[in-house]
């Protein structure tokens, strides 16, 4: 579609959507369905409109980095890096050792399901293969054709979620009610921590980057961004809040408890292929290899464009050199520093030193978005027209307090394995 065809309505606006649900996509892991599994077991449903304001706080997120894009021409590292040389020397560190130990999880998580629908191969065998075919896949760029991979992928582990959801008969009466906000006792972390995990990492600011593959580059594509971002998130809410419900149904009425981690939707699958038969098993173990290799193949492109570009700039090449686009030579360290080096920590286990700077670093980049957000877009860095309006100045405000929360949380946590250790 020529961006004239855009302008002049000729094509129904559904048919653009795209980077949107990447973003979204990207986010929502292993890691994340487990959390909202175990809320749901936990709790019931009482904790259904956190999973609502995570999906709003999310938008604004995402909307505020492609609102950015979009105004300036600019990506996000250049607003980060007007800021100062602090945010470009944490961004630096954070980006290294995130990668490093992501591209570990990333493979684990994708080759547990894998490895329980198709036992032949390990764990670490089929991490190992979903990585090296990721590459494949993301190394010489083509984007239309990975968003067509990534909306097949988003399909299958929207269909197994949804479906399974659908299968509990849920309980329409208890979902109203949970829309209420109230915060069980001893739940604040869990309010928070859902609040905070429904579809955020660092790729919520690869969204730019994105737009940008996509051809959405002036702010004629403003109104079209916005209503990409909304329907990936109401897409997200209802994948996230159809978790929450099989929490709730199969697991909190009949007071069983699952592992954390990856291994509790194995946990899960078991208990749907009991319950409703071995077909609802399989269909589910897809989805969630499909949802976990989403979110890695959303790495391996999203994040190596932003640490090309973090590479291109410190070096003082201009902004869209092709050094720093999809197949440049930054573009491609990064993918290769994502699946190599972390094969390392499959088989070795992972250092303490190292997890506990990657947690600590993880905890800190989502106030570190907000934070940087409020202080780009409310500024001449951007033209007028497009800088923030109130009501956004108090959402990433809340976005701020939350996160900043979740991150001492984190903090304090991770010292104390240290003093306990």
């Amino acid at each position: 579609m020529t961006p004239q065809n855009l302008e002049a309505g000729t094509q129904p606006r559904w048919k653009v959507i795209g980077p949107g649900l990447l973003v979204a996509a990207t986010g929502v892991g292993a890691a994340d369905l487990v959390a909202t599994l175990v809320a749901g077991s936990k709790y019931g449903y009482a904790l259904l409109w956190t999973v609502l304001l995570g999906c709003i706080l999310k938008i604004v997120l995402v909307e505020g980095a492609g609102r950015y894009s979009l105004a300036t021409g600019k990506t996000i590292f250049e607003g980060w890096q007007s800021l100062g040389r602090w945010a470009t020397i944490y961004f630096g560190i954070y980006i290294v050792i995130w990668g490093f130990v992501y591209g570990a999880a990333a493979m684990s998580g994708t080759g547990i399901p894998l490895h329980a629908l198709m036992p032949g191969l390990s764990v670490e065998a089929w991490g190992i293969l979903s990585a090296l075919v990721g590459l494949a896949l993301v190394w010489f760029g083509r984007y239309e054709v990975f968003e067509k991979f990534m909306a097949v992928l988003v399909g299958l582990m929207f269909v197994a979620m949804v479906g399974a959801a659908i299968l509990t008969v849920p309980n329409l009466g208890e979902i109203l009610r949970g829309l209420i906000p109230t915060i069980p006792d001893g739940g604040v972390v869990n309010v928070l921590s859902l609040a905070g995990g429904v579809g955020g990492t660092i790729t919520l600011a690869a969204y730019g980057y994105w737009l940008r593959e996509k051809g959405w580059s002036t702010p004629r594509y403003m109104n079209v961004m916005r209503l990409d971002n909304n329907v990936a998130y109401i897409v997200t809410g209802i994948f996230v809040l159809s978790t929450l419900i099989v929490g709730a149904e199969l697991l909190y009425s009949a007071k069983i408890a699952v592992e954390s981690g990856e291994k509790g939707l194995l946990d899960l699958s078991d208990i749907l292929g009991q319950r409703y038969g071995g077909w609802a098993k399989y269909v589910f173990l897809v989805g969630f290899a499909a949802a976990a290799y989403s979110s890695l193949l959303g790495v391996w492109n999203g994040v190596s464009l932003m640490f090309a570009d973090f590479v291109g700039r410190t070096r003082g090449l201009a902004s869209g050199h092709p050094d720093t686009r999809v197949g440049g030579k930054y573009y491609k360290w990064y993918i290769l520093w994502l699946t190599f080096p972390p094969m390392l920590l499959m088989f070795l286990g992972k250092p303490v030193g190292l997890i506990l700077a990657y947690g600590v670093l993880g905890s800190l980049f989502m106030p570190f978005l907000a934070i940087t957000l409020l202080l780009i877009l409310n500024s001449n860095r951007v033209p007028a027209e497009w800088r923030n309006k109130p009501g956004t100045n108090v959402m990433l405000g809340l976005c701020v307090v939350i996160f900043s929360y979740l991150a001492v949380t984190e903090l304090a946590k991770q010292i104390g394995k240290v003093l306990g250790g």
